[in-house]
């Protein structure tokens, strides 16, 4: 088992590199810009093109907020939520939910979870749930580094230093279940695809974190909470067709070695460790 079913197509990876010593070598001869080719690649012309694609596309969070925002019209228009809407640009989280029980949960929207960006959040003080939702649209991307990353390396050691309670995690996006990204859960059951929007998907992979903060005197081993214990993780699971054998359990053990505080990480999923770690030591930015 992995820390997430899915894993990086390693075919599309082969197309991506071939096409990229392609546009390398070949990249003079698009447009109409009338240099040499010596000329145009000793202009910079070319780095500056693919620096300016490369930040469009790490910068923008439109395409992203399209996708959650159908997520979340889908989810209420069934009975899922009672509403929802953006928390605006002045909080450090995207989405106030409000569920059929009253209780209120939080959203924060991230990447592909391997970016400093993604120790970036604060639970509202009126939130009941906190939950990060990792919409990552490269294709190319590795989801089990960036899943291990976002769960172990980056949001353990947050919750843990800065004592920031995370109820949960979703990772699910527009490319899951796509070409650049086979989804195991549709292997031999395409029926299980639900088209929202534009977006034929397959079910999200959700992972339920520990309701209190670990620490090394009084908390030392803080074990995942229930499913049904988080509303909002239960109607993304409920919604879109998940199984129970599909949830992943996140525990933490944490403790004191030294000058260090140290954690472990597991995650659980259908009665077996899918994936663990080795008590690291917390190193923050």
């Amino acid at each position: 088992m992995s820390v997430i079913p899915c894993s990086k197509n390693p075919n599309l990876r082969k197309l991506i590199e071939d096409y990229t010593e392609i546009l390398k070598t070949e990249a003079h001869q698009l447009g109409s810009h009338g240099l040499t080719e010596e000329e145009f690649y000793n202009s910079g012309l070319f780095r500056g093109t693919i620096e300016r694609i490369r930040g469009q596309f790490s910068a923008t969070m439109g395409e992203k907020r399209e996708f959650a925002r159908d997520i979340l019209n889908f989810l209420q228009d069934r009975g899922f939520i009672s509403e929802w809407e953006p928390s605006g640009s002045a909080n450090r989280y995207d989405y106030t939910v409000h569920l059929q029980s009253g209780r209120v949960a939080a959203i924060e929207l991230k990447g592909c979870l391997d970016g400093n960006n993604t120790n970036i959040f604060e639970r509202p003080p009126n939130a009941n749930e906190f939950v990060i939702w990792s919409v990552c649209t490269n294709p190319g991307a590795d989801p089990r580094r960036n899943a291990w990353s976002g769960i172990h390396t980056r949001l353990s050691a947050e919750i843990i230093s800065r004592e920031q309670r995370v109820d949960g995690l979703i990772v699910w996006d527009m490319v899951c279940g796509t070409i650049g990204r086979p989804c195991p859960k549709l292997a031999g059951d395409i029926g299980r695809q639900i088209v929202v929007a534009r977006y034929p998907l397959p079910p999200p992979c959700i992972y339920v974190f520990p309701a209190t903060i670990p620490s090394p005197r009084n908390n030392p081993k803080p074990t995942a909470q229930l499913l049904d214990e988080v509303s909002l993780l239960k109607a993304f699971h409920e919604c879109f067709s998940g199984r129970g054998d599909e949830i992943n359990f996140v525990d933490f053990e944490v403790e004191h070695r030294g000058v260090d505080t140290v954690r472990k990480t597991r995650i659980r999923r259908d009665g077996q460790i899918a994936h663990e770690s080795e008590f690291t030591a917390i190193r923050r930015s």
